[in-house]
């Protein structure tokens, strides 16, 4: 392939679901997320690292639930009535993210996702598989696995 040709982020037709982290609206994979759950208790993890918010139990298994602004360095943010847990599966583990407000599914193809730009709104390029420009907005792909890959670090050591 030629350095001029457009390289496709995602294949074929995709769902994403959609959710804000402050005025960010953001997308995963719908595959990725198992269920979504308003504001959980979470029990505090002694000396974990300040992106966890603790462990829940879910129907016996315990999840661990990270806060995704602090992994993407984003400023924090309040919980309200609209703020959900959404449990990914992300290399064969639950991990629960918490965000300010669950939007809708988005369903995007191949031709309508572009490359993302090296850094968005201050965060690392790393974390974004690409963006989507709609209307009124822009709706950037999350990379969850690299967003999590500081999550699994830690959860091995423990």
């Amino acid at each position: 392939m030629s350095g001029k040709e457009k390289k496709s982020v995602i294949s074929g037709e995709q769902q994403f679901v959609t959710f804000y982290l402050g005025e960010l609206l953001m997308a995963i994979p719908i595959g990725c997320v198992q269920e979504i759950n308003r504001q959980l208790e979470c029990t505090p993890v002694p000396q974990a690292p300040s992106y966890v918010c603790g462990v829940v139990n879910l129907r016996g298994e315990v999840v661990t639930v990270v806060e995704p602004r602090q992994i993407l360095r984003l400023p924090a943010g309040d919980q309200t009535r609209e703020s959900r847990n959404l449990i990914i599966n992300s290399h064969g583990e639950s991990v629960g993210i918490m965000v300010d407000k669950v939007s809708d599914i988005l369903t995007l193809t191949d031709d309508g996702v572009t490359p993302p730009p090296a850094n968005l709104k201050g965060v690392e390029g790393r974390f974004f598989i690409g963006v989507h420009q709609r209307d009124e907005d822009v709706v950037v792909l999350l990379n969850i696995d690299e967003m999590l890959s500081e999550t699994y670090e830690y959860a091995s050591l423990a």
